[in-house]
């Protein structure tokens, strides 16, 4: 008798056991959308007024706003290796835009620990949509080899000028699509009417590449709705050349004094440059909502985190039919596109997750690409996959509203544009600009350029109007020991300033 009820005894406790254990919620989904060349001041969130981006907003009121989110460089390759991998600058492995002939920029190596790589060895499926530029067709770089289940885009940066390409990526197989063959950078041929619609009709196809590449995203969600996903969505909206279909331009028809674009100063002729700005970005809002309906659609959009941001900042001026400033997209801040000054790397940010970041929120915590590897692990419950090393900081604390320490530096070098290097810390900005003025080629490694650190207050002077190293030596010397420190070599991108420190 005592055995049997020492047998019942057990088997009821392991059943109070089983009832007492909470079910895990599933893992949360995540959906990060990157722009591209998009400002800081482009869209309605952050002070945009003659562009509309209701969707984009919306995400905004929905959940959090970073307003000093940084992207992981200043132009599109070496940014997205920030993200992918982690690591900053000084320590990534694409360091600057590299073509690759005849397609593609230079790759991530065989095996490179990615962020889709870490998902989808911990259940996800993975899924990119948009541009890759960080290895190209048969390279260990190409999205498939890089943690990427799901691929349809574009590989190549250089083909992504168009938006109207003879064909996309689907996978590792090209995708024909029906657009009619034509060069992205030219201008009207002589004696074209600059004011005649017809002379701009060979500049644009019939599947506008984007609109195509959105339908498969949504298509993503659908058949994934069953198991946690990573949907990694890297637009190429707004980046030139300027062309958008001709539902989306109609919407901005008149709105702008316009002067017709001809050509001949990069990219392609367009009659309605500002226009077609505008109308770039609310194609781009408009997938955003897209993605959004899907995941609510799918009935997960209560477990869904979305992101986002920009890979870099906006063009300069009114270069190839642009008119950054007629927009202000650069929100008044120093720097464009290229730059480390502000305006050419801080990025309009949004990340909503219903129930878990608090809506209609924003910090002003400092924050960089390096970091979304770690934060999302963590909030997927996967902190402890996290790899060692990394220069990324979770910052969940900040995005559940608890305190969080500051973070303790952001680092960033550009060996193009001149050759610049920065680090924040706190309020503090330190920028080196001009290191390496003849290029990588002609930059000798005798040369001795001008080392001069620039110091800026950013709580005082946002748009670093003012250069204050005299006042503060001591701070010169930390970010000093800073940027020696933080810089590692690269044979692959050589920066001969920072490489014989």
């Amino acid at each position: 008798m005592p055995c049997r009820i020492r047998r019942w005894t057990a088997a009821l406790t392991l059943l109070l056991l089983a009832f007492a254990v909470p079910t895990l919620a599933a893992p949360p989904n995540i959906v990060f959308v990157i722009a591209d060349d998009l400002g800081y001041g482009d869209v309605g969130c952050f002070g945009q007024t003659k562009i509309r981006t209701p969707n984009i907003d919306q995400l905004a009121k929905d959940g959090l706003r970073l307003t000093q989110h940084y992207s992981g460089n200043a132009v599109c390759a070496p940014s997205r290796c920030v993200l992918m991998t982690g690591l900053h600058p000084g320590h990534a492995q694409v360091r600057n835009n590299r073509a690759t002939p005849p397609e593609g920029q230079w790759p991530l190596v065989a095996g490179t620990v990615t962020l889709p790589r870490l998902l989808q060895q911990c259940g996800y499926v993975t899924g990119g949509f948009g541009k890759w530029g960080l290895g190209g067709p048969g390279s260990d770089g190409q999205p498939l080899k890089q943690g990427i289940n799901r691929w349809f885009g574009y590989y190549c940066q250089g083909v992504a000028h168009n938006h109207y390409p003879t064909y996309l990526w689907d996978d590792d197989r090209r995708f024909p699509l029906k657009n009619p063959e034509f060069a992205a950078h030219q201008k009207l041929p002589d004696g074209a009417d600059v004011n005649d619609p017809k002379s701009y009709a060979g500049y644009r196809g019939t599947q506008f590449a984007m609109d195509l590449i959105a339908d498969e995203a949504v298509n993503f969600v659908k058949s994934n709705k069953a198991r946690p996903f990573f949907l990694y969505f890297p637009s190429i909206i707004p980046h030139l050349a300027l062309q958008a279909p001709e539902d989306a331009v109609a919407e901005y028809k008149g709105a702008f004094p316009e002067t017709p674009y001809p050509g001949g100063g990069g990219y392609l002729p367009n009659q309605t440059p500002r226009a077609t700005y505008a109308a770039m970005v609310s194609r781009l809002d408009k997938h955003v909502g897209m993605l959004v309906a899907a995941v609510r659609e799918a009935g997960v959009f209560d477990n869904t985190i979305f992101v986002f941001t920009s890979d870099n900042g906006p063009l300069y001026g009114q270069y190839a039919g642009t008119d950054c400033e007629f927009f202000n997209s650069n929100g008044g801040l120093r720097g464009r596109k290229g730059s480390l000054y502000e305006g050419g790397f801080r990025e309009p940010t949004v990340i909503a997750w219903k129930g878990k970041i608090a809506a209609g929120t924003s910090s002003d915590r400092v924050t960089g690409f390096e970091d979304w590897l770690p934060t999302l692990l963590e909030l997927a419950g996967l902190k402890d996959k996290t790899p060692a090393g990394l220069d990324g900081i979770s910052f969940v604390p900040t995005l559940l509203g608890q305190s969080q320490q500051p973070r303790p530096f952001l680092y960033r070098e550009f060996p193009a544009y001149g050759g610049q290097q920065c680090v924040r810390i706190g309020d503090w900005k330190g920028v080196r600009q001009n290191l390496m003025p003849g290029g990588a080629k002609k930059a000798k490694p005798a040369a001795a350029p001008n080392m001069r650190i620039e110091l800026y207050d950013l709580k005082n002077d946002w748009q670093e109007t003012k250069d204050v190293s005299a006042e503060h030596p001591d701070v010169v010397a930390r970010i000093e020991k800073l940027m020696r420190e933080q810089h590692t070599p690269n044979p692959e991108f050589p920066f001969p300033a920072l490489d014989r420190l």
